[in-house]
């Protein structure tokens, strides 16, 4: 599905950014204490060198909260002035109340509506999409979208093939009205998804198919994953999306200044940059210092490519990710900062 700004008066504007990382660094000789692996093994195979656990006593609300924090500092907005506080997660505190309605209060956004989604790694695409679309048919002026994980609760930390991926973190945007004649935006989304692919990527215990309370097998609420079909399909999809959305666009890869992808793999996020000839000054990755954190990987590689030098106020980006679904979201825009100094 693709979505194209519909000239509405009012245009949506990536107006801050922000992200949070916890503090413990799981190295890959650590893991490789643990399994079958060496730090050659994962580099080669993934760009990953180390990635962030939280701590015992965090948890997603807590990621989050502490992102959003940044996030409308480097707006200098209130909490209370935000309308809506959406939650991209996996991993939420619980299956209710939502972690966005907790995270909500913390910041004091006392008139905000709030909830999560579940887009898996693609969420926080979903979301930017979700609040443009809120924005511009005037039902909110200030949107906050942080996509926050705790993948290391649902991680089998003996099962090679997923504990050398997986991560937690949080990052998100604020997404405010701008001025028609001022503001690019959202120029237009690509969003879809695959449920035939849902059991390639899948968490099968914690749901109505499989409760708790039933007893699911040992390593049943860890993520299972066919990671070679996974990599086929997150090849082609990111490639694909981005097409389409140039296409839609009449626009030329020349034309975008920055490329951010889902963090999930260094050879997927090279392949779909060769192909569509994004050079690496171009392409923005810190996957090998953050590992996979699903729906917060995004933005907090736009965060960390702001703090250092490489997104600057006015850039068009494209973001493209994939995901459990499997899902796939991609969109380009500008970047419009609230406050650029």
């Amino acid at each position: 599905m693709i979505s194209a700004r519909n000239g509405h008066a009012g245009r949506a504007r990536l107006a801050a950014l922000g992200a949070y990382a916890p503090e413990r660094v799981v190295t890959n000789e650590e893991i490789a204490g643990r399994v079958d692996t060496s730090d050659e093994w994962i580099v080669s195979r993934t760009g990953i060198r180390e990635r962030r656990f939280a701590a015992p006593e965090q948890a997603a609300s807590d990621l989050a909260f502490a992102a959003a924090e940044r996030i409308l500092e480097a707006a200098g907005v209130e909490g209370s002035e935000l309308d809506m506080v959406i939650v991209p997660t996996a991993t939420p505190d619980h299956l209710f109340p939502s972690t966005a309605a907790l995270v909500a209060d913390r910041l004091g956004a006392r008139n905000a509506a709030a909830y999560d989604l579940s887009a898996a790694c693609s969420g926080f695409i979903y979301g930017l999409a979700q609040a443009t679309g809120l924005i511009e048919a005037g039902i909110c002026r200030r949107v906050l979208v942080v996509g926050a994980e705790v993948l290391s609760r649902v991680t089998d930390h003996d099962d090679r093939a997923t504990c050398i991926l997986f991560a937690d973190g949080a990052g998100g945007a604020l997404v405010t009205l701008g001025e028609p004649e001022e503001t690019t935006g959202f120029l237009a989304f690509d969003l879809g998804a695959d449920g035939s692919g849902g059991d390639q990527l899948v968490i099968p215990a914690g749901g109505s198919r499989l409760p708790v309370s039933s007893g699911p097998a040992p390593g049943d609420g860890c993520i299972k994953m066919d990671g070679p079909e996974v990599f086929r399909f997150a090849t082609r999809v990111l490639v694909e999306s981005a097409e389409r959305l140039l296409e839609a666009l009449e626009m030329s890869i020349d034309e975008i200044d920055l490329m951010v992808a889902h963090q999930a793999n260094s050879r997927i996020i090279d392949h779909a940059a060769g192909r569509l000839g994004i050079p690496p000054e171009r392409l923005f990755n810190n996957l090998e210092r953050y590992g996979n954190t699903s729906e917060a990987s995004i933005p907090l590689a736009l965060a960390e490519a702001r703090d250092e030098g490489r997104l600057s106020p006015g850039a068009m980006l494209l973001l493209v990710g994939f995901g459990g679904g499997l899902t796939w979201a991609s969109t380009i825009c500008r970047y419009e900062p609230l406050v650029t100094a």
